[in-house]
């Protein structure tokens, strides 16, 4: 079993749904972890980029639905709401904020300092949501909709770049 150093909780990565809520194990980097589990999200992001802009969201909406189980169960077993190893959240956040965006390195960029902005500055409503919603679904919103959020800055940096 693997323990994170800033807290007594255990995870076991041999467990599927802790594997997924650790963000592939990138939530266990002893700082920073849900930048680490942020950037776990890019070869996702690029499968992402491959498909239809519809089979796109359906991944999205798939990662965010799977996620709510996975980081509620692991936050179960560890007895421990939204520990911050669990960053699948992160993963689909940035997924959506990806989404029918260019994979290209100025937007992957662009788009990773968005939303970890909004993931750590958290403004309203996403702070509301991060304190009044718990379980899979809390830990899931709150980044779902810092994801949101930056898609909307991205799309519309993209589409202005296309009239320029």
């Amino acid at each position: 079993m693997a323990s994170t150093q800033h807290a007594k909780a255990k995870f076991d990565l041999r467990k599927w749904t802790h594997f997924l809520a650790l963000g592939f194990g990138s939530g266990l980097a002893p700082k920073a972890p849900g930048t680490f589990g942020t950037l776990a999200a890019i070869p996702l992001i690029y499968l992402q980029s491959l498909v239809s802009p519809q089979l796109g969201l359906i991944w999205v909406l798939f990662a965010f639905v799977l996620g709510c189980y996975v980081c509620g169960q692991t936050a179960k077993d560890i007895g421990e709401h939204d520990h911050g190893a669990i960053v699948w959240d992160e993963v689909a956040g940035y997924s959506l904020a990806m989404w029918c965006i260019p994979f290209e390195w100025q937007y992957l960029l662009a788009g990773f300092l968005l939303f970890r902005f909004f993931d750590i500055v958290k403004p309203w409503p996403i702070r509301l949501l991060d304190k009044k919603i718990h379980g899979g679904f809390g830990i899931m919103i709150d980044d779902m909709l810092a994801g949101f959020f930056s898609w909307l800055i991205l799309f519309a940096l993209v589409q202005w770049q296309a009239f320029s």
